[in-house]
């Protein structure tokens, strides 16, 4: 069998925001700020005693989400966009919740 003489070759897929093949660094930048500001958001949430963290991350990662929605060109980051705006909403929510802004 000839096919089965050559070296395997496994293809693994490849994580990138720009599916489209061109460069997007400040799509891609504003996509990934927004992400760090939701996980900060979320996380610190769920922590009582960081509620004034989670309030703060929170109140600038969702506009920074949505304007990343905005300006974003490929369907890969509006798909962590909107992963950073959920968990940017919740993480507010819940530190504001457990006690907003003022430590």
């Amino acid at each position: 069998m000839p096919h089965t003489t050559g070296p395997l070759r496994i293809k693994t897929p490849r994580l990138t925001l720009n599916s489209d093949g061109h460069r997007h660094p400040l799509e891609n930048a504003l996509t990934l700020t927004a992400l760090g500001l939701g996980a900060v958001a979320f996380v610190c949430g769920l922590i009582v005693d960081a509620h004034a963290v989670a309030s703060f991350a929170g109140v600038l990662g969702f506009p920074a989400g949505l304007y990343a929605q905005y300006v974003s060109a490929t369907t890969a980051e509006r798909s962590v966009n909107i992963v950073a705006i959920i968990m940017s909403f919740v993480g507010v929510a819940l530190g504001i919740f457990h006690g907003g802004f003022i430590p």
